[in-house]
């Protein structure tokens, strides 16, 4: 499956961003993309209504930060066919899985701009507004389904490389699969797959990070990189660093060595924790991470106890 053709709207989107900031006329928008300037205008119009920030004056319109649109036409070249971008969905989980099951390709990544019914694990509501960075990437893993966890390590091993590299912070991830910046949440990460028979048909990797938007007064002590760096930070460097550097990674799937780099920049191990299964909550002090995913923690009365899955709290 190859990436949709470009709508009206995204036509003067792409005109407007191959100008780099710089203003275009509507005249000239509109023989270039073959509608009246009265058109040109309307669509903007709700572009602007959408959240798009173009900027409009008697000589024309121009983007007021052609470094945040997250287009397919704005990513590099090897990447466009792999993106889909939508003004706004209940979920990108949802809109990535009705789309793997079309055949797009593997390390194919769909964003939102707005989740309207944006979800984190066991169900709870992820505030997933305007500003934020919302996309689900579709893996299709040469694995059996008990290996791929090793995907969701490699993907928040990942993401806390290239946001401490471009930012020069010091982002941790907390197991099984946040990120945490000033001890708070930026970054959450859920994982859906189907299979058919023994295969799997595909893996659905949902990421949340908070890049421009304001998390405080959820249910969580989150924060965002604005909130912490004080400015609007760029979110396709963000995504498409990640992409390129998430695909090299996982190319040869090496699990120890994976595990290996993720324990080597966590804020789990040596902390107290409480750990929320589907059954009991667990309390001790978090010694590991093994290779298979599973924490390790030593209770008060000096008990190991291996966990495969569950809800991490630091105390």
């Amino acid at each position: 499956m190859v990436n949709k053709t470009l709508n009206t709207k995204e036509k003067i989107l792409h005109r407007l961003f191959d100008a780099e900031g710089k203003t275009l006329s509507g005249t000239r928008i509109a023989e270039e993309t073959g509608i009246s300037r009265v058109a040109v205008w309307k669509h903007i119009k709700q572009m602007i209504a959408d959240g798009v920030e173009i900027t409009s004056g008697p000589s024309g319109y121009a983007l007021a930060r052609p470094e945040d649109l997250l287009y397919p036409f704005c990513f590099p070249e090897k990447l466009q066919d792999k993106i889909f971008h939508y003004p706004e969905a209940t979920t990108t989980m949802d809109a990535a899985k009705a789309l793997a099951r079309e055949g797009v390709p593997h390390m194919s990544c769909c964003i939102a701009e707005n989740q309207t019914k944006g979800r984190g694990r066991l169900n709870r509501k992820w505030v997933s507004s305007r500003g934020g960075l919302w996309f689900t990437l579709i893996i299709r893993p040469q694995l059996p389904p008990p290996m791929v966890y090793i995907y969701n390590f490699a993907a928040s091993l990942t993401l806390s490389r290239v946001m401490n590299r471009l930012f020069d912070l010091e982002i941790r991830v907390k197991w099984p699969n946040d990120l945490l910046l000033e001890d708070k949440k930026l970054t959450g990460l859920l994982s859906e797959m189907e299979t058919r028979a023994d295969l799997i048909s595909f893996l659905a990797i949902g990421i949340g990070i908070n890049v421009n938007n304001d998390p405080s007064g959820g249910p969580f002590e989150a924060t965002s990189l604005k909130n912490v760096l004080g400015r609007d930070l760029p979110r396709r460097k963000i995504l498409s660093e990640f992409l390129t550097e998430f695909e090299a990674l996982t190319r040869e799937i090496r699990i120890s060595e994976i595990m290996a780099q993720w324990r080597d920049c966590t804020a789990t191990i040596g902390r107290e924790v409480r750990v929320e299964t589907h059954d009991k909550v667990l309390c001790g002090r978090a010694v590991g991470v093994e290779d298979s995913g599973s924490l390790v923690i030593k209770t008060k009365e000096g008990k190991s106890l291996e966990i495969i899955y569950g809800d991490c709290f630091h105390a």
